[in-house]
């Protein structure tokens, strides 16, 4: 015969005993909710909401007015900052402004309007960047000179140019060995 704290032990250990324990409950509807998520029904991330520049329409030509510049991108510093020769003859340090930034890409070669400082002449900042057909039409109205590239990737360079000067031929060289 059983005493009545036998029979509470007792039943204290059925009631454990005949059910899951709480981390398998747990896990077990941990797994039933991840089953339950909805599925991605999406067309893309974060890149496709951003959207892409397929559709870029003709805008209409901006030009210099005071206290702006002509200026052509002679190299990327990083930090959203440049060096751009300016058509003045001057050359500035450029600051890449906040609403441009991860929009406009800005690389060596392109044609810039770029802001003058009042109170430093050495530093400007980046305004607006040309297309390579709006540089086109900015040369034929004057407004840039004649001995700027607009096409050119690397400012003041021309790879028809240089397309042949890494290249030798052996027999030169053994014709210079034999001379000597």
């Amino acid at each position: 015969r059983r005493s009545s704290g036998d029979c509470k032990r007792a039943k204290n250990e059925r009631s454990t005993s005949v059910g899951p324990a709480n981390g398998e409950r747990e896990r077990r509807e941990g797994t039933a909710r991840a089953a339950s998520m909805p599925k991605n029904k999406g067309k893309g991330g974060k890149n496709r909401r951003r959207g892409k520049n397929e559709g870029e329409e003709k805008r209409e030509l901006i030009f210099k007015e005071d206290g702006q510049e002509y200026a052509q991108v002679i190299r990327m510093l990083g930090n959203g900052r440049l060096d751009a020769q300016c058509i003045d003859g001057v050359k500035r340090l450029a600051h890449i402004r906040g609403k441009m930034r991860k929009k406009v890409w800005v690389s060596t070669g392109d044609i810039i309007l770029v802001g003058l400082r009042d109170f430093q002449d050495e530093k400007a900042d980046v305004i607006l960047k040309y297309n390579a057909d709006e540089a086109r039409s900015l040369k034929a109205y004057g407004e840039l000179p004649d001995n700027i590239r607009v096409n050119e990737t690397e400012a003041g360079f021309n790879e028809e140019e240089n397309e042949n000067d890494a290249f030798f031929d052996f027999e030169d060289i053994e014709n210079v060995i034999e001379e000597i």
